[in-house]
């Protein structure tokens, strides 16, 4: 290999490159040196903020919103010092982009854009849908890009599924029963059971206004449990809805007489009662004593009142007479069993006169008499079994007077005999 001599010209080029490399950097690396004055540390970021200042920014955070579902949303982004730069609307999830500037990109009819004096850019979205939920970005295409997010809540008010929630139910009584209510919405509703006409419910031994939650299951149905409940779903979010469903209980008929023995007089008109109880409604009839079936007419008037699963029957036997006097049968009859009771309707003397008031009763027996027409009018405390006309009351007006006159006769015939005995025995 040749040798490079050190005065050659090859050496002495070489030597002056390396000079020239060095004075270079050592000049070019010491600027106070170049120009002899002292360098700002502060220079830079005095630079930096004045940079800053002339930049877009946002004058306030996008507000988030909640609206129903079906009503129009409106996002708002103000931005600032805006200049020549461009604003955008962007879905965060799906990375779709709304508009850029003046211009909707979006094919969704429902969006559109307004804007204001080059600062307040806002995002309309008619008839809000579920879909629409979630975060929106408002972007500033500067280098590097600013953004600001604000989230559209969209709620549902409460609604009824009506191929989960159960319909009327008929269920036999001593048996279970279970009713499910389901409810769509969001936030998701809360629902809740109670009866209609607002009474209580016998729940499994507790006696509650309302049942929590979806599911109201009642063990060992009774005929109380008759009637008609309503599931009721809210979520915060107007108008709160319900349903109503019907719970029918089947039982045989049962049948209840208050008295059983009737008193009545020749020529009066009496009435005999007799309440049952039975779902489906029974059929209901009086008989003789012979068996026959009597008939609303001349001498027979027979009514009937229902009230829910209760029959109450009356029969209205005008103007007795010796033939009248016996048994009265009071039937019911359903698809389930077959009940009776009997009535005995017993003759009793006629009063001696109709009852005459000559003197004002006291308070005492104002009081007494109201609670004696209390008990007659079948209250709890009934244990009556002759059930006397109206005018029966002279008898106790005649037991009143004769109490009243014994009782100053008495005392007149007793001085008389104290003032005999008093002459014979003085002498």
């Amino acid at each position: 290999m040749e040798t490079l001599q050190v005065n050659s010209p090859a050496w002495n080029l070489m030597i002056c490159f390396c000079l020239f490399i060095t004075s270079v950097i050592i000049v070019g690396g010491n600027p106070q040196q170049q120009t002899g004055k002292e360098v700002d540390p502060n220079a830079n970021s005095v630079n930096q903020f004045s940079h800053e200042m002339s930049m877009p920014r946002f004058a306030e955070p996008i507000p988030n919103v909640t609206v129903s579902i079906g009503r129009d949303a409106l996002l708002a982004c103000v931005v600032d010092n805006l200049r020549g730069f461009k604003v955008a609307w962007v879905r965060v999830d799906t990375q779709t982009i709304l508009s850029i500037h003046h211009n909707v990109i979006t094919q969704n009819p429902r969006v559109t854009l307004s804007y204001n004096d080059h600062r307040s850019w806002y995002l309309h979205i008619r008839d809000v849908h579920e879909e629409d939920r979630g975060w929106y970005m408002c972007q500033v295409n500067t280098d590097p890009m600013r953004s600001r997010q604000g989230y559209l809540q969209v709620v549902v008010p409460p609604s009824i599924i009506d191929k989960e929630t159960s319909t009327d139910m008929v269920v036999r009584e001593a048996s279970n029963a279970t009713l499910i209510c389901k409810a769509a919405g969001y936030p998701e509703p809360y629902v809740m059971w109670r009866r209609e006409d607002g009474d209580d419910i016998n729940y499994n031994g507790d006696t509650v206004n309302f049942i929590d939650g979806e599911v109201l299951h009642i063990t060992r149905v009774s005929r109380l449990h008759m009637g008609a409940y309503l599931c009721i779903a809210s979520n915060g979010v107007p108008p709160s809805i319900s349903k109503r469903v019907t719970l029918k209980v089947q039982f045989p008929p049962m049948l209840t007489i208050s008295n059983q023995l009737v008193g009545g007089y020749i020529g009066q008109d009496i009435k005999l009662e007799c309440h049952t109880e039975a779902f489906p409604t029974s059929i209901n009839f009086w008989t003789t004593e012979k068996g026959d079936m009597i008939v609303s007419g001349e001498k027979y008037e027979a009514i009937s009142t229902d009230s829910g699963y209760n029959k109450y029957m009356i029969l209205k036997i005008r103007k007795l007479s010796p033939q009248d006097f016996g048994s009265y049968k009071c039937v019911a009859k359903n698809s389930l069993g077959e009940t009776d009771g009997f009535i005995k309707l017993d003759q009793i003397a006629v009063p001696s006169r109709p009852m005459v008031i000559t003197d004002e009763p006291d308070d005492d027996l104002k009081d007494y008499d109201d609670s004696d027409n209390d008990v007659g009018n079948g209250g709890p405390s009934e244990t009556v079994f002759n059930s006397l006309p109206t005018d029966n009351s002279s008898l106790n007006s005649d037991a009143v007077r004769w109490s009243r006159d014994g009782f100053f006769g008495w005392i007149t015939s007793a001085g008389f005999c104290w003032m005999a005995t008093a002459l014979i025995f003085g002498r």
